[in-house]
């Protein structure tokens, strides 16, 4: 069996956190492992937001398995968990999994540019509270008849489809950005942006990136790996 060194203990905590966060969201959930060098990076796709996230995780040491100097594994997220020792900082790879569609395309690798108008982390955790204020508001005004799944949906999608600031970013990825502890508290603007390639936006904080694929826009920019 393969073991990950990682980096240090809080390189590994911070990873039990995330893959604990999207198993939250998704009990069943998959994550699919890249490893190459010192860098490791997860990527999940929790359900409830509609975007990719991808955490990045520094080894101790570059990655190599006999001859292989890479890894590109899809596996169960739940068993990643589990053999994730935080005091040893190591994680063995479990089996891999056939992979959700959603493993199969991923953000591609380069061509990013800045994108304008993304307001500041305090301004982008307001909103995210606000709207999550506002979502309530207005579904414990409606009558009992009407609290149905489908129209909870409508009114999540109204209010998670805005965009923020003068972006083009749905709301949804920044709460996916804050649910999944990528925008915490004392980020700086500086260590925050919005890039696009092709048809993806991505969310860059120092803790992980929350990446989406704009409607209308085809497959271009798609990465297949």
């Amino acid at each position: 069996m393969t073991v990950l060194h990682l980096a240090d203990e809080t390189e590994a905590a911070d990873l039990a956190a995330f893959l604990s966060r999207l198993l939250h969201y998704d009990r069943g959930a998959a994550v699919r492992l890249q490893a190459a060098g010192t860098a490791l990076a997860v990527f999940g796709r929790p359900p409830s937001f509609e975007v990719l996230t991808i955490r990045a995780v520094r080894l101790a040491k570059p990655y190599e398995d006999g001859l292989d100097v890479t890894l590109d594994v899809t596996v169960s997220a739940g068993e990643f968990l589990e053999s994730l020792d935080e005091q040893a900082a190591t994680a063995a790879v479990p089996a891999t999994v056939t992979g959700p569609p959603w493993a199969g395309l991923l953000p591609p690798r380069g061509g990013w540019r800045p994108e304008p108008g993304l307001p500041l982390p305090d301004a982008l955790r307001r909103t995210v509270a606000e709207a999550v204020a506002e979502f309530r508001s207005r579904t414990e005004e409606l009558p009992s008849e009407r609290r149905t799944r489908a129209e909870l949906d409508r009114i999540g999608r109204d209010i998670w489809s805005r965009e923020v600031g003068g972006s083009r970013l749905p709301l949804r990825a920044v709460h996916a950005a804050q649910s999944l502890g990528f925008l915490r508290p004392g980020t700086g603007a500086a260590d925050t942006g919005l890039f696009s390639s092709g048809a993806w936006l991505r969310l860059r904080t120092p803790y992980g990136s929350v990446a989406l694929r704009r409607a209308g826009l085809g497959a271009l920019g798609v990465s297949v790996r």
